[in-house]
């Protein structure tokens, strides 16, 4: 593995993580909900009174915000090392362990350790291990 030191960006990344942090904070202070994705999402198929609003301008916000970025600077190169099947496998299987641990990275790991939740570091933890263990078969063992 080889850093491309040009395009590392610590400080954008900070930027970044503090801005989701406070979002997070924030989220939680005015509506009193967790900032998790898979929740937010799985409550517009069947909202409750009242719900369908903040749900959908969160996800447009979310969908929203690369165009907003792209009025202030270049997006980045997309490039994605897999095909089609695969997208689509990894998209249910992270659909189906979102059900399983009941939250997404975003629930679990930056709401939930927040919170000091032991569930959320017990999810968070597997989440990794997992993708660790995933992407080292993926590049090393089945390359």
């Amino acid at each position: 593995m080889r850093i491309d030191w040009l395009q590392f960006t610590p400080w954008a990344a900070l930027a970044g993580g503090a801005l989701i942090g406070l979002a997070a904070v924030a989220f939680a202070l005015l509506l009193g909900r967790i900032a998790g994705i898979s929740g937010i999402l799985a409550g517009l198929l069947r909202p409750d009174k009242g719900e369908a609003g903040w749900r959908v301008a969160f996800t447009g916000g979310l969908a929203a915000a690369p165009f907003v970025y792209s009025l202030m600077s270049a997006l980045p190169a997309l490039r994605i090392d897999a095909g089609v099947p695969a997208l689509i496998a990894a998209g249910l299987l992270v659909g189906i362990g979102t059900r399983y641990g009941s939250g997404c990275t975003s629930g679990h790991g930056v709401c939930g350790l927040a919170r000091f939740s032991p569930r959320s570091l017990a999810a968070t933890l597997a989440f990794m291990a997992a993708g660790f263990a995933i992407v080292f078969l993926m590049r090393h063992v089945f390359s």
